[in-house]
């Protein structure tokens, strides 16, 4: 596998000038995201085929070991406070269990057994998305858990960074970033890490996309958890509704902090008007908001 292979370029780095080895690291991450530049339209086809199925009540399922496990927990995490993803419609499986995200956890990422049993506890369906993670793209542990995802009828992508492998070549949808050898010899946390970092970030968010969670460069699902965005989330309203500043405050409490809703009420909805609209509408805000301006 070229991310393990010993690069003759950096055989002797530990004896160069420290700021020489920093400027080649750079470089490799530069590297790392040029590799990804293949995979946009694979991408954009995962999201898309992920949008549909995932649709009012489709979990999303990250799965990894090690580095690459930590790398897609992180991704995943963020769509709560991001776009407001629902948390029981967010799922994790990391080789080892969620403490081997602080702590190493040996031979755990050869346990197909183990992913097995644990995509059988999900009990995944059709509406289900599953996305396994793996520089090396044969970890057994994710191999085997996208593998039996796929046989209950989960729509499966795979990330990886070597080519022709068994993850991406498995699932539904393969990404595949080949970053080639790292400067330390098999430290996937560098380039490859790097590049599946990358290729998760631009997935979950045109998946959220093509879900209806952003409109116009705006983030109108996202969690208000704070004062901050609490502001931001009324200024949202605001500019989107063509209204003062206080009355989008009064809409946004009327819709219990709801950006989407509160647009809705802002433009003349009642609360309830506003859930039926987005609910018809499968929650697509400018949908929404041109039933209600033909309506008025």
């Amino acid at each position: 596998m070229s991310t393990e292979t010993i690069d003759p370029r950096y055989i002797d780095v530990d004896q160069w000038p420290t700021a020489l080895a920093v400027e080649a690291m750079l470089e490799g991450q530069l590297a790392a995201i040029a590799a990804v530049g293949s995979q946009t339209m694979a991408i954009a086809r995962a999201a898309e085929a992920a949008a549909e199925r995932l649709g009012a009540q489709g979990r999303l399922v990250y799965v990894g070991a090690g580095t690459s496990g930590r790398i897609a927990v992180q991704d995943g995490v963020e769509l709560y406070p991001t776009y407001n993803w629902p948390q029981e419609r967010l799922g994790f499986l990391m080789a080892g269990g969620l403490a081997a995200l602080t702590e190493a956890a040996e031979g755990a990422e050869d346990d197909a057994d183990a992913a097995r049993a644990e995509i059988a506890a999900a009990r995944l369906g059709a509406q289900d998305v599953v996305i396994g993670v793996a520089a090396s793209g044969r970890t057994p542990y994710t191999v085997a858990a996208i593998a039996a995802a796929r046989e209950a009828g989960a729509l499966t992508i795979g990330i990886a960074n070597n080519h022709h492998t068994v993850l991406p070549e498995s699932a539904h949808h393969g990404l595949v970033a080949e970053t080639g050898t790292e400067i330390v010899a098999g430290s996937t946390r560098m380039k490859a890490g790097t590049a599946q970092k990358a290729m998760l970030n631009l997935l979950s968010t045109a998946i959220m996309l093509r879900m209806g969670l952003v409109y116009r460069g705006r983030m109108v699902n996202m969690r208000i958890s704070n004062d901050k965005l609490r502001l931001r989330g009324q200024a949202m309203v605001r500019d989107i509704a063509g209204v003062d500043l206080t009355r989008a405050g009064r809409a946004l409490d009327a819709a219990e902090q709801d950006i989407k809703l509160a647009v809705l009420i802002a433009m003349g909805a009642t609360a309830d008007e506003a859930r039926q609209l987005l609910l018809t509408h499968r929650q697509q805000l400018p949908l929404a908001m041109g039933a209600l301006q033909r309506k008025g």
